[in-house]
This record gives structure tokens, sequence and C-alpha cells, in this order.
């Protein structure tokens, strides 16, 4: 099982964490959503509980739910600047489709 960064998600991670003030890391889940069926879902993580996996690299610690994990395994979290327009991307092998739209997918 895991979940990998990308050099530009890990510094943009850390700086919303410093902005922010508090928090141990970044909780990565997903949700029922959309068209296709999930969505991810981003998060300041505050805590880890005992239903929780961490993965860590680049001194950044990306927490996500074991419920989650069948979804996640294998995606590297990517973040980019393409213009204008910044955002994480997500690079899920897991993935069998995706709407449209690109808010949700399909595994």
């Amino acid at each position: 099982m895991a979940i990998t960064l990308t050099k530009n998600a890990a510094k943009q991670i850390n700086k919303q964490l410093e902005k922010r003030g508090n928090g141990i890391g970044l909780k990565l889940a997903v949700k029922k959503s959309g068209c296709s069926g999930f969505a991810y879902v981003l998060d300041y993580a505050d805590e880890v509980s005992s239903e929780d996996h961490v993965f860590e690299q680049f001194d950044v610690k990306v927490i996500v739910n074991n419920t989650d994990l069948d979804f996640l395994n294998g995606i590297e979290l990517d973040y980019r600047r393409e213009g204008i327009n910044e955002a994480f991307q997500f690079n899920n092998p897991n993935v069998t489709g995706t709407c449209g739209c690109g808010e949700s997918f399909s595994v």
C-alpha cells in the first residue's frame, strides 16, 4: 500500500500548513459524489486515529483512513500550475473512468 507525493505537492502542503498555523499533515479521502461515483476530499489533519494509515514523504504526512485505502492505493498526489490555474492533481491507477466535468471518478 502506498501513497506518494511529488516535491511540488509536498511544498504546497507545507505552505498551506504554515499559513494555517497548525496541523500535522494532509487528510486524503474519497466520498460518493458526482456522475461517476467518487470524488477526492482534501483536508487538514490535526490527529491520527487508530483507523488511519500515515504516509510520509519530503517531511510531509498524508493520512488516509482504512476505508479509503482501496480507492487510493498507488495514487500520486501532484500540484501543478498551468497558466493562471493551480491545483492538486490526482494520478490514481485505480480509476477506470471519469466524468466529463472531471469532478468525479469510478473504480
